[in-house]
C-alpha cells in the first residue's frame, strides 16, 4: 500500500474556494495531471501541462518559468517537452518524481502555504471553461480485460451459451489488445461506424450500425515501462501504474458478435474515449481497499497472481456513474438521467493482477499503455454498465423520463462518464467527465457504377 502523507490530509483547504465546494471533483487532496490549451491559443501551440484544482487548471510550465518549484518537481514538468507525447516524459520517471511534484503544488495551494503561486494566480490559474483538454498522454498500446462477472455471465446468456463464464475467467484476467490510434479525449464526437453482421433473418448485411454501445470502465496508466522478458511481480505492480483515467469502450455490438473468433475488432476499434484528466495512483491511496472476494466456484489462486498486499489493498472504493442526455432532453432544456451506478468492487480482478498477468510472458509495458477495466457491471439492475445489459441484448427497451425509449444509441444522444472515489473520514476526489456525442455515420465510399 502507497503511504499516505500531508497531500492526502483530510483537513487541508485550498485558498481556492471552488476547491472546497461540496461535490467538486477537484479539491487539493485530488490534483490531477493533464494537457490543456488555452481558448485563445493559436492553433498550431502545442499543448502544456496542467493540475486541476476546484474551477480551475495551473498552468505547470508557468509555475515553473515562475521560479515556484524546484528539485524534482521542475524536472518533471521540464520532462513534458512542447512535442506529441504528452505527459509521458513526466511519467517515465517515476511515481517518486510525480510524488514530489504533488507535494510542492499542494504547499502551493494550501490555505496558509507560500504566496508565490497566489500573487500570480491571475496568469498562471485558468478558469476550465476556458481551456480545451488534450489526450493527456500518447498511447501506443491498448488492452482491455473482461473481469466482471456479471457482465461475462449477462453477455454469455445472450448468446445462448452452455456455460456462460468460461473457466479460465476464475483463473486469470482474461483480456485483448485493442486499437490504441483511434483513443479519443473527452468531448470528441463518436461517429457511428458501418459495419458487417447477421441480421434477424439471417443475412449478412453491411451498413451504418444499429447495436451502437457504451462500456463504463475504468483504466490504468502505465508510468514507467517494462522491459522485454522481464515479468514484473505482483507485488511491484503498483510502481508501473501512473494513474487512472475513465474510458468509454464504445461498441457495435452487432458486428462485434458476428465478427468475434480470435476477439474483438471491428465492433470496437472505431473508438474509444477517455477523461482528460489523470488521478493519480498517488491520489488514489486513502481509498485502497481489499480485493474482491474469490467467488465459490473459483480455483485457488496461482502464486503469480496472489500476494498479502494486493489482496489487503489492491482494490479502490470507487462508485462509476453513466448518464444519458438525448437531443430531445437538451431541445427541452432537461438534464441526463442516470443509467448506471456500480462500484469498482464488482471487479474480480484487481488492476495490479491484470498488470502482472500481462507481463507474465515477458511482454512490455510502454509508458503511457492503457490498460483497460472491462465493462464494471454488477449483479443488480442499476449495475449494468451497459444497454447491451439493460436492454437483455435489444429485447427490452430501456425508458426514459420523457417517455422516449432506447433499445440501442441513436443518432445526437450523449453519454457521460462519471466516477468518485470515496472513504471514511476522506475527502472524496473525482475524474471529471468522460464524454461523447453519437454522430451519424457517414455515407460508405462505394464504387460508381
Amino acid at each position: 500500500m502507497m503511504e499516505l502523507n500531508a497531500t492526502h490530509d483530510a483537513m487541508r483547504r485550498s485558498w481556492l474556494a471552488s476547491a472546497n465546494a461540496p461535490g467538486t471533483d477537484f479539491p487539493i487532496q485530488n490534483l490531477p495531471l493533464g494537457m490543456f490549451t488555452l481558448g485563445t491559443d493559436a492553433t498550431s501551440m502545442p499543448p502544456r501541462p496542467g493540475v486541476a484544482i476546484g474551477a480551475h487548471v495551473v498552468d505547470l510550465c508557468g509555475l515553473d518559468d515562475a521560479g515556484l518549484l524546484s528539485g524534482d518537481a521542475a524536472r518533471a514538468v521540464r520532462a513534458v517537452l512542447p512535442n506529441d507525447c504528452g505527459l509521458n516524459m513526466m511519467m517515465a520517471l517515476g511515481n517518486g518524481v510525480a510524488s514530489a511534484l504533488r507535494a510542492q503544488l499542494s504547499d502551493l495551494l494550501r490555505e496558509g502555504g507560500p504566496q508565490g503561486l497566489r500573487e500570480r494566480a491571475q496568469t498562471l490559474l485558468h478558469a476550465q471553461a476556458d481551456v480545451h483538454m488534450h489526450l493527456p498522454c500518447r498511447i501506443d498500446n491498448y488492452t482491455d480485460f473482461l473481469t466482471s462477472h456479471a457482465h461475462t455471465a449477462r453477455h454469455g446468456r445472450f448468446k445462448g451459451l452452455a456455460d456462460p463464464v468460461p473457466p479460465v475467467f476464475h483463473s486469470l484476467p482474461v483480456a485483448y489488445h485493442g486499437r490504441a490510434s483511434s483513443i479519443r479525449v473527452s468531448g470528441t464526437g463518436v461517429r457511428r461506424p458501418n459495419g458487417q453482421w447477421k441480421a434477424a433473418d439471417g443475412s449478412i448485411v453491411f451498413g451504418a450500425v444499429e447495436a451502437m454501445d457504451f462500456e463504463l470502465e475504468l483504466a490504468a496508466v502505465i508510468g514507467s515501462g517494462t522491459a522485454l522478458a522481464e515479468p514484473i511481480a505482483l507485488d511491484q505492480a503498483a510502481d508501473h501504474i501512473f494513474g487512472y483515467v475513465l474510458l468509454n469502450d464504445w461498441s457495435a455490438k452487432s458486428v462485434q458478435w458476428w465478427e468475434q473468433m480470435l476477439g474483438p475488432f471491428l465492433g470496437k476499434s472505431f473508438m474509444s474515449s477517455i477523461s482528460p484528466w489523470i488521478v493519480t495512483a498517488e491520489a488514489l491511496a486513502p481509498f485502497a481497499r481489499p480485493a474482491p472476494a474469490r467467488r465459490p466456484e473459483a480455483p485457488p489462486l496461482l502464486p503469480y497472481l496472489e500476494s498479502h498486499q494486493d489482496q489487503a489493498f489492491g482494490g479502490m472504493n470507487i462508485t462509476l456513474e453513466s448518464w444519458l442526455s438525448t437531443a430531445k432532453m437538451r431541445t427541452a432544456g432537461k438534464g441526463p438521467t442516470r443509467l448506471v451506478s456500480t462500484p469498482l468492487s464488482n471487479l474480480s480482478w484487481t488492476f495490479g493482477q491484470m498488470l502482472a498477468h500481462h507481463t507474465s510472458n515477458g511482454c512490455n509495458l510502454c509508458t503511457g499503455d492503457l490498460l483497460g477495466s472491462g465493462t464494471v457491471s454488477g449483479e443488480s439492475e442499476d449495475e449494468r454498465a451497459c444497454l447491451t445489459e439493460i436492454t437483455s441484448a435489444g429485447r427490452e427497451p430501456l425508458r426514459l423520463p420523457d417517455g422516449d425509449e432506447r433499445y440501442w444509441l441513436k443518432d445526437g444522444d450523449e453519454v457521460t462518464l462519471k466516477a468518485r472515489a470515496g472513504s471514511p473520514g476522506r475527502i472524496p476526489i473525482g475524474f471529471g467527465a468522460c464524454a461523447g456525442e453519437v454522430l451519424p455515420a457517414l455515407p460508405y465510399p462505394l464504387p460508381k457504377g
